[in-house]
């Protein structure tokens, strides 16, 4: 369980909004230490939930169902284990298969049609644990395949805010982790 350094705002404090999202987050994902803690900065998390989420993430100019199954492959690349409760059960919903998702760690022979499995490859050159990744030719030009310049932008967009995020949520040790996440705690807690 998360253990943070900064003040948690205990739900009964949170606005009537906020509220309802740790409601949310505890049904779907038995945890709601992020919205306690970005609670210090409800602005933020508005801006997070209404203006990324609400307005790029589920609309944009991107079918959503790409944009879950892009995410739900850095959720679990990134080994984040309050992430992929939520995202599993949105993929899901947004039409993403339940074999689509056992499969992510094999694009190649997953199944999935060549527009996703060039997203999911742009993924894996976006994740957080690879440093040298890089759009290539190759790359765009698979993704241009089917995706206009406009969207190939909101791709990358999109994934460098759900990777720059899940490192905050590590660092900030706001999320629960699987074995893999790349940010370890410290061994001895300060």
């Amino acid at each position: 369980m998360p253990n943070p350094h900064l003040k948690r705002v205990p739900r009964e404090r949170l606005p009537a909004n906020l509220q309802a999202r740790w409601d949310a987050d505890m049904k779907t994902r038995d945890e709601a230490v992020f919205v306690e803690v970005v609670a210090n900065a409800p602005e933020l998390l508005d801006w997070y939930l209404d203006g990324f989420y609400g307005q790029i993430f589920a609309k944009g100019r991107v079918a959503n169902r790409i944009k879950q199954l892009a995410r739900m492959k850095l959720s679990t690349m990134h080994g984040c284990a309050y992430c992929n409760k939520g995202n599993a059960k949105a993929a899901l919903a947004a039409g993403v298969t339940q074999a689509q998702l056992d499969r992510l760690h094999d694009v190649d022979g997953g199944p999935y049609d060549p527009a996703e499995k060039a997203v999911l490859r742009l993924a894996e050159q976006m994740v957080m644990q690879n440093f040298d990744g890089y759009l290539s030719k190759s790359l765009y030009d698979q993704l241009r395949a089917h995706f206009d310049d406009g969207q190939i932008v909101e791709l990358g967009i999109v994934l460098a805010v759900l990777t720059g995020m899940a490192k905050f949520l590590f660092v900030y040790d706001l999320v629960s982790r699987e074995a893999n996440c790349p940010i370890r705690l410290p061994q001895a807690a300060e």
